[in-house]
């Protein structure tokens, strides 16, 4: 007999967590619903969550925290602010509650499922990093995984301005620096560096990303081989997650060295790595890649931490 599947929260009903909530309705193996809360309860998060049956809370944490379902819960996905998440961790702490957070808070560790979501089982608070780093690090750390060195990756990631709400566009700053910071940390980087594009065409179009990684000790067979690997390891989660075209390779020699400001010269290849990111649209339009990838690395994790415990139900 399988054992209960655990029960989660997700906290802030707006886009990225009514999406989050139709994925672990329609997709989850060892995750459901437990309560969806929000701070409004005419907001189309609660009133949606409503009609699907799942329990609601408009009061916030705090609210739900007095609810009989809030014992059940395992894992609380945290979709809200970073100013408002420290306080949400606090609660959390206090009743021994898993935390995932899609906030740029980064209290916890930062999380890329491809990369390090084994290591990070037993940790209290994990945090997704960003739609740009969930899309591009594990290129990076593709690259590194090979390699003797990776003296410098940078990052474009370009998203639909339509995909852009008002917590991404007052936390650009937030989103290049968490970004560069997990290209090292977590990509394997010496050095990092993120930028982000909020493109205005109409119609809209999908999540690109251009990924430059420079390294050394590694040929350009091994690294082509590696990068389709991972990008196929991405795919397990994120279906519309693909390369728009084969990597380019560049090669620099000693006696013609790259020169990048800032970083100084570079001799090594250069890899260059172009993709795509097409949104499910379970609930956000296909062309929100960015915020799709995000929702599905978050349970992605949130899957592997149920699966993780014992007596888990069977896939």
């Amino acid at each position: 007999m399988s054992q209960p599947k655990t029960k989660c929260a997700i906290v802030g009903s707006g886009n990225i967590g009514t999406d989050l909530m139709i994925k672990v309705m329609r997709t989850a193996e060892h995750i459901e619903m437990g309560v969806m809360v929000g701070i409004d309860p005419e907001s189309d998060g609660i009133a949606r969550a409503r009609r699907l049956g799942v329990e609601t809370c408009a009061e916030g944490l705090e609210g739900a925290v007095g609810m009989p379902v809030w014992n059940d819960i395992g894992v609380v996905f945290d979709a809200t602010s970073a100013y408002v998440h420290r306080k949400h961790n606090d609660i959390c702490l206090a009743h021994g509650k898993q935390m995932i957070d899609l906030t740029p808070a980064a209290i916890g560790p930062h999380c890329i499922p491809v990369v390090n979501g084994e290591e990070h089982l037993g940790e209290q608070n994990v945090n997704m990093v960003t739609c740009g780093g969930q899309a591009t690090i594990p290129i990076v750390h593709a690259v590194s995984r090979v390699a003797e060195r990776v003296p410098y990756a940078e990052i474009v990631a370009s998203i639909s301005s339509r995909s852009a709400g008002p917590g991404t566009r007052a936390n650009i700053d937030e989103f290049t620096q968490n970004t560069s910071r997990a290209i090292e940390s977590v990509g394997g980087a010496e050095r990092g560096k993120a930028i982000i594009i909020l493109n205005p065409a109409e119609p809209p179009l999908l999540m690109r990303d251009t990924v430059y990684v420079l390294s050394q000790g590694a040929e350009p067979e091994a690294i082509r081989a590696s990068i389709e690997e991972t990008v196929a390891a991405v795919q397990a989660y994120v279906p519309g997650y693909r390369l728009k075209q084969d990597v380019q390779f560049e090669r620099f020699g000693d006696n013609n060295p790259v020169k990048i400001p800032g970083f100084g010269e570079f001799a090594g290849i250069k890899s260059s790595v172009f993709l795509e990111v097409e949104g499910a649209a379970h609930y956000l339009p296909a062309y929100a890649g960015n915020l799709d990838i995000m929702t599905s690395a978050a349970l992605a994790t949130a899957e592997r931490w149920a699966a993780s415990r014992p007596g888990a139900a069977a896939a």
